[in-house]
């Protein structure tokens, strides 16, 4: 296939994407791998771009949350090797840069030529670089990104969201200080949600809510062992108070973003962190993963527009939460999530809803933005047979 062409699914414009032939991906540094895909995700943040929210170049490829197995590597790629199982982080990293180095692999400083802080596979404002949701993907710095996975197909469901969502769930844990004992509340029972919820339940949380007006993804946030909370039925910081005797939780987790909207469909980007500072206890935590950009020209305010969100910052202060931000560098925890798999701790897969052909990617995206019934987790496979 090399010095051909591959199928990818490509940005056309807001809700257009169109499956297409490009350019096979190659080596292009010494450092580089390509990766054969056997599964590639739709996230929620595809979703930015697809509704025309974020700036993103027609003709890129899309797709941030990738595995495969190595095709080809570079003369400078010593540690993985042509035909290893892998999990492709949607960080892309050099792995030598002050953040790098510090273990912050989202904030790299060299990835993204930009100069901006942090670069990925096929995302607005990330660097140059295609996504996954292709038959080829080309990794730089493979040695330092790549996660080896078991070889085989067992677990692939499970291994598929080591690459984004399973990590940046953690992550919301982390940044939300959750320890055995304590009580936390998940805005958002999305992708990223439920995977936060199932990670309280490996750190321990005395109890997890979860705070959604779907109702089938409220039903996955009780599979996996949460009190589900159903914002369509009343103030979700009253319902999570009255059960808690008034005290509130001791842990949030943002994973909704700024286009958060209420029961009705109104959009408000303040609403959720608003709802977290509020049913927060004082001197909690609260961990933001939900994706906050910097210019939004559909949002539904104007300060929220330049990418100014006006929460209740004064009674966060007042109450001395602490709020942790920001992108999850998949590496800090990705091998630790992979072994919680092999060992039978945890099960993602849980909340995949759809498996498809790369063909059916703009149905799948179509479906997915509307949030149809029971379309939660959409994966991709190029290489099907």
């Amino acid at each position: 296939m090399k010095g051909m062409f591959v199928k990818a699914v490509v940005f056309k414009g807001p809700f257009e994407v169109a499956v297409e032939q490009v350019d096979d991906p190659r080596i292009e540094q010494p450092t580089d791998a390509v990766i054969r895909i056997t599964t590639a995700n739709i996230c929620g943040s595809d979703l930015h771009p697809y509704e025309g929210r974020v700036d993103f170049d027609a003709g890129m490829v899309l797709g941030h949350e990738n595995m495969g197995i190595v095709e080809e590597i570079g003369p400078g790629v010593d540690r993985i090797h042509v035909g290893d199982r892998v999990s492709v982080p949607f960080n892309l990293a050099c792995g030598s840069c002050r953040n790098c180095n510090d273990g912050w692999t989202s904030a790299c400083l060299r990835a993204n030529p930009s100069g901006q802080p942090g670069a990925g596979f096929g995302y607005p404002m990330m660097g140059p670089y295609w996504g996954g949701q292709a038959e080829l993907l080309r990794v730089p710095w493979a040695d330092f990104n790549l996660l080896e996975l078991p070889a085989g197909n067992q677990w692939e469901n499970d291994f598929t969201l080591l690459s984004d969502a399973f990590p940046t769930g953690y992550h919301g844990t982390e940044l939300a200080k959750v320890t055995p004992g304590k009580t936390v509340a998940i805005f958002g029972a999305g992708p990223v949600g439920l995977l936060a919820a199932m990670s309280a339940n490996v750190r321990g949380a005395s109890q997890t809510f979860v705070v959604d007006h779907q109702l089938d993804r409220l039903a996955l946030a009780e599979r996996i062992g949460a009190t589900a909370i159903n914002a369509a039925d009343g103030d979700p910081v009253e319902m999570i108070m009255d059960a808690t005797d008034g005290f509130g939780v001791d842990c949030g987790v943002e994973a909704v973003g700024y286009q958060a909207h209420d029961a009705t469909g109104q959009e408000h980007p303040a609403l959720v962190l608003d709802n977290l500072v509020a049913v927060v206890r004082a001197t909690g935590s609260i961990g933001v993963v939900g994706v906050y950009e910097p210019e939004d020209p559909g949002a539904s305010t104007d300060s929220a527009k330049e990418g100014r969100y006006a929460f209740d910052f004064g009674t966060a202060f007042t109450k001395g939460l602490s709020l942790g931000t920001g992108q999850c560098p998949v590496k800090k925890y990705n091998r630790y999530l992979r072994d919680l798999i092999i060992r039978e701790q945890a099960k993602p897969s849980i909340i995949v809803s759809h498996e498809v052909g790369l063909e059916q990617a703009p149905e799948a995206y179509a479906r997915f933005d509307k949030r149809e019934n029971g379309y939660t987790k959409v994966l991709l496979h190029p290489n099907a047979a």
